[in-house]
């Protein structure tokens, strides 16, 4: 029966990573906040980025970059936290 949920939840996961390309083009809350207040130009970039602006080369539709780029973290993510949690558990039944 719990594997059910990881299964559901993986799925809805799956599912709004593939609609991701219709939200809103407006900025996010945190990036409007820094627009209003006249800040946003001091944004420092990361080190390092594996996915740039969810852009993959050869791929020049954005819309599908958007979405492997989804697909693609839904899967590392889940697949990290799935792992650990099967870890805890075989620790904690020992």
């Amino acid at each position: 029966m719990k594997s059910k949920w990881w299964i559901i939840g993986l799925s809805i996961a799956l599912l709004l990573a593939i609609i991701s390309p219709i939200a809103s083009k407006f900025p996010d809350g945190l990036d409007r906040f820094a627009e209003d207040h006249e800040f946003a130009d001091k944004a420092v970039e990361p080190a390092f980025t594996l996915i740039p602006d969810y852009s993959f080369p050869g791929i020049t539709s954005e819309a599908t970059a958007t979405i492997i780029a989804g697909v693609l973290g839904t899967l590392v993510l889940f697949g990290l936290v799935f792992g650990l949690a099967s870890l805890l558990k075989s620790k904690n039944e020992t």
